[in-house]
């Protein structure tokens, strides 16, 4: 992924009271390191319990306005990282192939359903299956791509 392509970390889902304050869904732990979004057009004043205040939006109307509206920053200006760890927007997207180099497909999504990520990979002709986000199953990735072993393939 670019340095400064965009990653989405939170979605305003609604309005919240009548002094302009918005409702979030949040894709990450954390926003308190973060003020800025959507290159610069919305500057966060405050965050308590997934309710934003924004320095650009004054009242309820222009609150509403905002549902649906996905907040991001630049890739860059995201925490690095360490040994073995990942992104999602750096997975998602990835062209996918077997450990002996046998084209699978391309990750479309990872979802964690308690045990730790799982990566959704789709095949050409569409079909799906999904993979552990762990070492036996992925044994390497990188920007370009990522292996799946053999034995995790259905």
């Amino acid at each position: 992924m670019k340095p400064d392509a965009p990653v989405t970390l939170a979605v305003i889902t609604g309005a919240h009271g009548v002094t302009g304050e918005v409702r979030l869904k949040l894709f990450t732990g954390d926003l308190s390191g973060y003020r800025s979004f959507n290159g610069g057009t919305l500057t966060m004043k405050s965050l308590r319990n997934g309710i934003a205040r924004f320095a650009e939006v004054p009242d309820r109307n222009a609150a509403e306005r905002l549902r649906g509206t996905e907040l991001t920053v630049p890739r860059s200006a995201l925490p690095p990282l360490e040994e073995g760890e990942y992104y999602h927007a750096d997975i998602i997207g990835l062209t996918c192939v077997s450990t002996t180099g046998e084209p699978l497909g391309v990750v479309v999504a990872i979802d964690d359903f308690g045990a730790g990520d799982v990566i959704e990979i789709e095949r050409p002709d569409k079909k799906r299956f999904m993979v552990p986000m762990r070492a036996p199953a992925v044994p390497e990735w990188d920007d370009a791509r990522l292996v799946v072993d053999e034995a995790f393939i259905s």
